[in-house]
């Protein structure tokens, strides 16, 4: 970008009334590259005072706020920030972590390949894949806490019914769950 060009940018006024408009002027062309500088950071991931019927140990998902507690001794949690699913994907339950696995492969399930046919059938594990650096399969269904190559849809509803974390995040919840940990999905 050349130095008239910034400061013109800089220079020029800048309303922006609500998010979903401020989403939609980074993909507008050449300024959307500098706009990126002021998109809004994932959550910050913090120990917080938390009073909660669940065990210590337990993770607990809201949909709603799009965070995600797991339960430590003493009435507090570790809170983060987590993408969640879109509208008609969004789902509420009781799983428990079946496995673990770092770096994992992927493979799209036939309901979203159907959606998508473009989508690859396998993808292995690694920086490109989807499923991020870590994944927490919950029992038996088709739906994962996982990391992320995607940052900026924290906060988001734009999965398939997975629980999305930046890759930073999901390391650290991974190093603390254990396969048999007990996941609550709350609207």
């Amino acid at each position: 970008m050349n130095a008239a060009l910034a400061a013109a940018l800089i220079a020029a006024p800048l309303a922006v009334p609500g998010p979903a408009q401020a989403i939609s002027l980074l993909d507008r062309g050449p300024i959307a590259d500098f706009l990126t500088v002021f998109r809004q950071q994932g959550v910050p991931r913090q120990t917080i005072g938390w009073n909660s019927p669940y065990k210590p140990g337990t993770v607990v998902i809201s949909t709603s706020q799009r965070r995600l507690y797991y339960i430590l001794p003493n009435q507090e949690a570790v809170q983060y920030g987590v993408g969640v699913g879109r509208e008609g994907f969004s789902w509420s339950g009781t799983k428990t972590v079946t496995m673990k696995k770092e770096w994992p492969s992927w493979r799209p399930p036939e309901q979203m390949i159907k959606r998508r046919p473009d989508l690859p059938r396998y993808m292995a594990g690694g920086n490109d894949n989807p499923l991020g650096a870590r994944a927490l399969y919950l029992g038996s269904s088709l739906y994962r806490i996982h990391g992320s190559n995607e940052p900026e849809t924290i906060g988001a509803a734009v999965s398939s019914g997975c629980i999305r974390m930046t890759n930073r995040d999901v390391i650290d919840l991974y190093d603390r769950v254990k396969v048999g940990t007990k996941v609550v999905v709350l609207p």
